[in-house]
């Protein structure tokens, strides 16, 4: 029995001995010169992973009595941290390297985190669930703070730990709750008690609680508090994984949560879930109008499109899960370019944040600006770019279940954001002459990701990058 178990989570195991035996082997080794070392050891075997995970028969496989369950649901989500994890470590290194923060601890830590979320995606206990959130979160507070010799990214890391600490209190004092009043801590169990109609008061309390624990997670208003301030204070590189890998694992696992625990009481977790998107998506919009740093104002842009992949869980069919996949998977891959970008925003080799350096960027580096212009238009769900059908599939999803209101206000909320993605190219193509130009970046992989990344988004329109059919796989297991 054991051994099938160890099977079934062997790819959590072959990751999580690589990162011991690193750490281990980096620690009793010289370690200078082993940063980059890792990095690529890393990205590869996470890229190897990935493809293992994906290449594996579509069936459901529980290991430890129903704590750990590989689905096809769970397959798709690791497939997307792992590989967005990767491709962001290689798009990082020369960035850390530059400037003193390659240390052999940063890919380990990364790799931990992606345990981590692993564990999380397919977690079928609350149990199970909390370990894999602690994993990720732990290794997360580390590197937001990597930069040690910086103010804002030690405040950075510091806020991240104590707003992180309180929405785990959050999260333990909801699955107190539900595992008082359904007696197992098993989804399984939960699930029978969990009917609409028929969940006590303290239930109740328990699923509200344990929704406000994972809204942190996934940046949610209200409880979006620490996300601009990380996202600014951490190094890029951090930023921009923070802005992929991590928001694919929390919204796999709020998904998980609600249906296979709560799955039998759609109705009464429903209209939580709308308040939180309607709240993200206007806030996000708002706020980012006023920032002049592009890193918050990517904060916010994450907030607000965390918002819109809630429509999808609102409501609470098959068709928005795989409605919020295809959201996430297309989300990713739009905040991989942008980030590409981020990182070659320098003058004088030191990193710039501030979008007024962009006035009249096109003029010199046309085809930069022609991707970022297209990753902006995808960002703001301007037809014909991959983003806008993004949102098309949650608001389908959305009216398909009588949310009627909630695509509207999106929709609403959509023309908001679309100001400050629009003003970056505004400023790119008609912004009045900027005296301190940015220097010309040339890192090849950067210039790749940007490339790749922005001819997805024209690409990807016809082909939905193939995994339109694994995201209706996914969702069917979940949901069914």
């Amino acid at each position: 029995m054991i051994q099938a178990d160890l099977t079934v989570i062997l790819p959590e195991i072959v990751l999580s001995i690589y990162a011991m035996a690193a750490l281990i082997g980096a620690v009793y080794t010289r370690k200078d010169g082993l940063g980059p070392l890792l990095v690529w050891s890393t990205a590869g075997l996470m890229a190897v992973l990935a493809i293992w995970i994906a290449s594996q028969p579509n069936v459901t496989q529980v290991a430890f009595n129903g704590m750990f369950i590989n689905d096809g649901f769970a397959r798709f989500a690791k497939v997307a941290v792992l590989l967005s994890a990767a491709v962001i470590l290689v798009m990082s290194q020369d960035y850390m390297s530059r400037r003193g923060l390659l240390r052999f601890e940063y890919p380990l830590l990364i790799a931990l985190a992606a345990v981590g979320m692993m564990m999380m995606v397919s977690a079928g206990d609350l149990m199970s669930l909390y370990m894999g959130l602690e994993l990720q979160s732990l290794a997360l507070y580390v590197v937001a703070a990597l930069r040690r010799d910086s103010a804002k990214s030690t405040e950075a890391g510091l806020k991240y730990f104590v707003l992180g600490a309180l929405s785990s209190g959050l999260l333990l004092y909801g699955a107190s709750l539900v595992y008082g009043f359904s007696g197992t801590t098993l989804f399984t169990g939960i699930i029978q008690t969990a009917t609409h109609g028929e969940m006590s008061l303290g239930m109740l309390f328990g699923l509200i609680f344990l929704i406000s624990g994972l809204a942190f997670k996934v940046s949610a208003v209200p409880f979006h508090m620490w996300t601009p301030d990380v996202y600014e204070g951490s190094p890029t590189p951090i930023t921009a994984f923070f802005a992929t890998a991590p928001k694919v694992a929390a919204m796999a696992l709020f998904a998980r949560v609600m249906h296979d625990a709560f799955g039998a009481a759609v109705s009464d977790w429903q209209q939580v879930i709308v308040l939180l998107s309607v709240l993200s998506m206007f806030l996000g919009g708002i706020a980012a109008i006023g920032q002049r740093n592009i890193k918050r104002l990517m904060a916010f842009s994450s907030i607000a499109h965390m918002g819109y992949g809630l429509i999808g869980l609102a409501a609470g069919t098959e068709m928005g899960i795989k409605a919020m996949l295809m959201y996430l998977a297309i989300y990713v891959t739009m905040n991989v370019g942008t980030f590409a970008f981020i990182l070659m925003m320098e003058r004088d080799g030191q990193p710039v944040t501030d979008i007024d350096a962009l006035r009249q960027y096109s003029r010199r580096e046309p085809a930069k600006a022609l991707a970022v212009m297209i990753l902006m238009f995808s960002l703001a769900g301007v037809p014909p770019m991959l983003g806008f059908f993004a949102k098309f599939g949650v608001w389908q999803a959305g009216i398909s279940a009588d949310l009627f209101g909630l695509v509207v206000a999106s929709a609403i909320a959509s023309v908001i954001g679309a100001f400050y993605y629009l003003r970056i190219v505004f400023y790119m193509y008609f912004g009045a002459e900027n005296e301190d130009q940015l220097d010309t970046n040339s890192s090849p992989v950067l210039w790749g990701a940007l490339m790749a990344s922005a001819a997805l988004m024209i690409v990807g329109v016809f082909y939905q990058f193939g995994v339109e059919g694994a995201a209706a796989a996914a969702a069917a297991t979940l949901v069914n």
